[in-house]
Parts: structure tokens; sequence; C-alpha cells
């Protein structure tokens, strides 16, 4: 979460490190960083975002040499779908950049090439973790070591456009005790009150977010502790189920729109355009959705939690910073991630752009300082947090594929071009052969 337009919908890649062209990895050997004939510490950074993210970036780079005068730090940055490539390239040019902003998916890839440095013995000598969300940091370990430190928070949720589902005349059941079933059934009414003017809700089955809480709903996981996948037949044939249900009840709209929608990214949905009364978000979207429709929308929490022996939800980090194991400086940078994480002024800087913040304390502080939508955010994440449970371990390498799988067996399913059956076994195959 925390994100390329459409949140969640990320074209997986793995980690292709022995696949650069070698010109392309010679061209980019200037990339790491070292000290500078100026006598200064020379830092490298990247990060991937919106423009406003890199502006912000930046400003946090610039107010950080201020204040030590000793350090550079040459910023590199790009949008999602060109970043893991660029990070690929530099990792098997040997010239990973000192500070990483890293994503769940790929922190188990990158730390298995031996490409991230282990950070516990930085903390808390340099990172300050005594304010730090503790649930969230225990994200970034892995076989006992830390391999990344959460940016910040945020949850998988419902958001609802409460105007339109007024108008609809369909009450919406309590979201603390409301199932699927509920839910799906008050979609298919608002499409039905509306003659199809406004859908209830969107597809869900083309990102990972929603089939995760599903999972750990049923007491299972996409992924084992140990790194297998860990959805069972039962519970997939389920999901997939509930994905035909949507669409067969006019809950969501037709096959062909649902993949027009999709394929245009968040300002295109049906929330953002007013052509649906709800969709599933992570909470940190709430901000741009809301911009995008012009109407007060509102979070909700997500249906069958009340009925599920555990709670699926669970709070995410947004992405994380890593530093490079290769890195001449680790120290400084350790200095660096100190100062992302724990600075006021930092954090008045980022506010919820890399989702809430990881410390908990300026978590508190600035939310009087958010928009309108984001204090919404703020306020339902610490609202739902003590009914969550404890977020996953981190996924094995590949696990940046399995959304992309999911996304295609997902269309084919909408299209009718594959049975249930036939699409929980390709779920299965193609997620382990991306895993193993």
């Amino acid at each position: 979460m925390f994100h390329k337009p459409r949140g969640v919908r990320r074209g997986g890649r793995r980690l292709r490190v022995f696949a650069v062209p070698l010109a392309l990895a010679l061209a980019l050997s200037a990339c790491g960083g070292g000290s500078g004939s100026d006598g200064k510490i020379h830092l490298t950074m990247t990060w991937w975002g919106s423009d406003t993210r890199h502006a912000t970036t930046k400003k946090l780079i610039a107010l950080y040499e201020k204040s030590h005068p000793n350090i550079v730090i040459s910023p590199t940055y790009t949008g999602w779908d060109d970043y893991w490539d660029r990070l690929a390239t530099t990792v098997a040019g040997g010239n990973t950049p000192d500070i990483i902003q890293q994503d769940f998916r790929y922190v188990h890839e990158y730390a298995d090439r031996g490409a991230l440095a282990d950070l516990k013995r930085f903390i808390p000598s340099v990172i300050n973790d005594s304010e730090l969300d503790k649930s969230a940091m225990s994200t970034g370990r892995l076989d006992g070591r830390t391999y990344a430190i959460p940016t910040g928070v945020n949850a998988f949720a419902l958001v609802v456009n409460p105007t339109l589902v007024k108008q609809a005349g369909v009450p919406l059941p309590d979201d603390k005790t409301w199932s699927w079933d509920d839910f799906v059934n008050t979609a298919a009414k608002i499409t039905q009150a509306t003659k199809g003017a406004v859908h209830g809700t969107e597809d869900m089955g083309y990102y990972d977010g929603g089939l995760q809480v599903f999972a750990r709903q049923h007491g299972e996981d996409l992924f084992t502790p140990d790194g297998k996948p860990g959805m069972s037949v039962q519970t997939l044939t389920e999901w997939f189920n509930l994905i035909v249900k949507m669409r067969d009840t006019k809950a969501e709209p037709s096959a062909s729109v649902t993949h027009e929608t999709w394929s245009g990214g968040i300002d295109q949905s049906l929330l953002a355009t007013n052509k649906g009364a709800s969709s599933f978000w992570w909470t940190n979207q709430l901000s741009a959705l809301s911009a995008d429709s012009k109407a007060s929308l509102e979070l909700r929490r997500m249906p069958g939690e009340s009925q599920a022996a555990k709670p699926g939800t669970f709070l995410k980090p947004a992405m994380f910073w890593s530093l490079s194991a290769r890195s001449k400086h680790p120290e400084e940078a350790a200095q660096f991630v100190n100062f992302l994480i724990n600075d006021p002024e930092a954090a008045r800087l980022q506010l919820s752009d890399r989702g809430l913040p990881i410390n908990t304390r300026l978590r508190d502080q600035i939310t009087g300082q958010l928009s309108p939508a984001d204090k919404k955010s703020a306020t339902f994440v610490k609202e739902i947090t003590p009914e969550l449970a404890p977020p996953p371990a981190l996924p094995p390498k590949g696990a940046g594929d399995v959304e992309k799988i999911l996304s295609r067996i997902n269309e084919e399913v909408l299209f009718n071009r594959v049975s249930v059956p036939k699409a929980v076994q390709e779920y299965i195959d193609q997620v382990k052969s991306a895993t193993s």
C-alpha cells in the first residue's frame, strides 16, 4: 500500500540481476555513494512515487543537508512501473543506492541476493526504535535480521460514497457485524435501485489486498510462515465464487466495464468518477479518491471480520526504508533513515504520503495537520487497530509476481474463459512456480 495509481495493482517483476545488459550497468556505475573530492560524505537514495512525493522527498534531503553540512545525498526517483527494473540494474552493476525505498513484496527478494544490509546493528544506537510501532516493525525482519524499517502503515478497507448510497435508498449494514453475503447483496441492491446508473461496488479480484484479508479470515494467508503458498483449494474456491457472485448479481459491472475502469487507474475508477458507491482500497488512498470524486467519502471495515475466527485486516507497511549491504557509509545512511522516521519536522513534511508515520507519537502529532480525508484515514486506523491481528511475515522471493498472476486469472474468470476449479488450480500452480 502507499503507490501506483491503482494502489496495490502493481505488475510484479522478479529481480533480474543477472539479465541486465552490461552497457546499461556500466552506464550507471556512478550511482553508488562514497567520499567526494570536496571532503564530504556522498550518499545515494532512490524511491518511487508521484510528483508530490518527489518534491517532498527533495525537501527532506535539503532539510537534512542543512543541518548536516558534511553530507550530500544524491537522489534518483521514478514511477512504480520503472522502479524495479532500474533498481535491479543498479544492483547488478554493483552500485546499489545507499538508501532504498522498498516494498513488502520485494524485501525478501533483495535480501536473498545479498543487496540489503542488516539494520539490527544500528538499532537503537543510531536508529531509535523506542516510539516505533512494534507490530509493524516486525514485518521488516527475516531470519533474525532486520532488512527494512517501515515508513508508515495503512489498512485495507471499503471506501464508501455515502451520498450515492443514500440516493439509492439502500441502507448499509453495520460494518462491525456484516458478512460477505451482506456486502454483496447490499451492493447488488444499489445497482438495481439506480437501474445501473451507479454500481454498488467494483471488482476486487485484480489485486491481492482483498484476497489476503479473505484468506486470513479463513485461518490462512497468501503464504505460510516458511514462504510456501498458503491458500487451500477450498478457500480459493470460495474466493473466486465470491467474484462470480458479485458479477452475476450485478453488484459490480460487467467484465468489459470492469476491465476498462481497472486499466484506467485510480482516477478512472467507478468510485472516483461517481459511478460506483463503494470499492476496496488502502486507507492512504482515501485522499486521492476524495479529490477525484469531489465527494465526502468514508471508510468501512472489511466484510466478514465478525464471522471469522481471527480478523483478516492488519496494519501493513505502506513501504520500507532499506540500506545497501555495500554502502561505504552505512552509519551515515542509517542516521538519515532515523531522521526520516523520527524527526518531527520530517513528519510534518511527509504527513501521510508514505503511510501514517511508523513513529506512533508523531502519528498522533500530525493528525491535526492532515487534510480532511487523511484525517478520516488516521481516525479510522486508530479506531480499528485494537481489533486487528498481527501483520504477516515478509513474503518469499517471487511474491511480486503473485498479483500479476491473480489479476490475469481473475480476468479469465470474469469473462467466463475459465471455470472456478480451473482458476484455482492455475493460481496454485503459477504461484508455486513464481516462488520456487
